[in-house]
């Protein structure tokens, strides 16, 4: 039988997809993440591939691509959710200081582990191969997080997006120190975010004030095209493409802040929140889709023996342990007690699986497993479900006694009123006598 002819891959395809739609149900119901069902949907069907057919596929450009894609889709996705408003500006530099500190931190302590346990690998290589290693993974922790309270949802949506930008910038920077032709030095590193930025803020407003005079009705891939392309042609340039995408997100989730005094003249507002609510549509769905094949097709291309491995299992154990004990000490310092379940919501995904493949040939270190990777991403993410888990029973839990403790008092209401009405009826019973 011929897998991949035309209409079996249509098939295959739409399996996929609806398996994930229900993979979803199953995650909001028992929390267990939606990836790790898609990761071993992808196992399986690597299974099946070796029973029915011989021959040998290279998934590595499409899970690239895929990847790319995905990783824009959600940053643009946790962008157009970020309202800039004053009483917001606290938690959000908070947020950010915690990603920042948390990536340094982790990426520190795993970088110590993998020199002291991988040989031939030097520190300089150690922290290219941590950092991504430490940074979270919103593609996980936002459609997981839904359950919080609000303040608690909205720290993890922040604390996720900047881990995956700050993670993605601080990982092309020690890559470019391996290039004696690029200025890797801070300074430059410095002017790069700062011209970024710029660019960044221009393309933005550009792309706003054209789109909202378009009057196709067929314009928001045309849109999403535009910033594809400029995220790649930033990348080709060596900027901090990433930052493209937040900064976009920011301005037309914000437009009366960023179209503020003269350049309201120039807004036309119910055309441009149109575009940004259909824009919010489109990249939902798409990131769903694009999420759920790139998963899938990692499924595909991984070794579990790997997994059984002592050696792998002793590392991936070190460096998920140096992962919630640097968290443990970060979340505690700005949260106080106040830290469950945040603590266990580190979970590893598709960045990390994504700069893990960006690792250039002359870094790539032959005794590093690829099972470590896999384990990270389970263990993390099974730590997270399992919080995720005790916090939905605790919550049931509270919801059971206000229910128990309103019935009480609606008892002792009862009985008051009904008192009330016997002494009263006694009382016109006097009278009446």
């Amino acid at each position: 039988m011929d897998i991949f002819n035309s209409y079996n891959l249509i098939i295959e395809a739409s399996i996929i997809l609806i398996l994930s739609f229900l993979f979803n149900g199953v995650s909001k119901r028992t929390n267990i993440p939606s990836v790790l069902l898609l990761i071993l949907l992808g196992v399986i069907l690597q299974f099946f591939l070796k029973t029915f057919t011989s021959e040998e596929v290279d998934f590595f450009p499409a899970l690239e691509v895929l990847g790319i894609v995905g990783l824009i889709m959600i940053v643009l996705e946790a962008a157009l959710e970020l309202e800039l408003k004053r009483e917001k500006i606290i938690p959000i530099l908070r947020s950010m200081a915690i990603a920042l500190i948390g990536l340094l931190g982790s990426a520190w302590l795993a970088a110590v582990i993998l020199h002291e346990f991988i040989p031939d690998m030097s520190m300089e290589l150690a922290w290219i191969y941590a950092t991504p290693l430490s940074i979270l993974s919103s593609a996980i922790i936002i459609p997981s997080v839904n359950s919080l309270d609000e303040k608690k949802k909205e720290f993890h949506i922040y604390e996720s997006t900047f881990s995956d930008i700050m993670g993605i910038m601080m990982f092309y920077f020690l890559v470019s120190k391996l290039n004696p032709s690029e200025d890797s030095s801070p300074a430059g590193f410095a002017i790069n975010v700062l011209l970024t930025i710029v660019i960044s803020l221009v393309a933005s407003y550009a792309i706003i004030l054209i789109f909202q005079k378009i009057k196709s009705q067929a314009k928001l891939f045309l849109l999403l095209a535009v910033l594809l392309l400029l995220y790649a042609v930033g990348k080709q340039l060596h900027l901090s493409s990433l930052l493209i995408i937040l900064i976009f997100g920011l301005v037309i989730a914000n437009m009366k802040l960023f179209f503020g005094g003269k350049l309201s003249h120039f807004l036309e507002y119910d055309k441009a929140h149109r575009i940004y609510h259909e824009l919010h549509i489109v990249t939902l769905e798409t990131a769903f889709v694009v999420r759920t094949f790139f998963f899938v097709i990692f499924g595909l291309t991984i070794t579990i023996t790997s997994l059984f491995n002592w050696e792998v299992a002793l590392v991936s154990i070190l460096l998920i342990a140096s992962i919630y004990l640097v968290r443990f000490v970060i979340l505690r310092t700005f949260f106080g007690a106040d830290i469950i379940p945040q603590l266990f919501i580190a979970p590893r995904g598709l960045i990390t699986i994504l700069l893990f493949y960006a690792i250039p040939s002359q870094a790539q270190v032959s005794s590093f497993e690829p099972g470590i990777l896999l384990f990270v991403i389970i263990g993390s993410s099974l730590v997270m479900t399992w919080a995720m888990i005790k916090e939905k029973s605790k919550m049931n839990t509270l919801l059971d006694q206000i229910d128990e403790e309103f019935e009480e008092l609606s008892a002792e209401n009862s009985a008051i009123e009904s008192e009330g009405t016997d002494g009263l009826q006694k009382g016109k019973n006097f009278n009446n006598e």
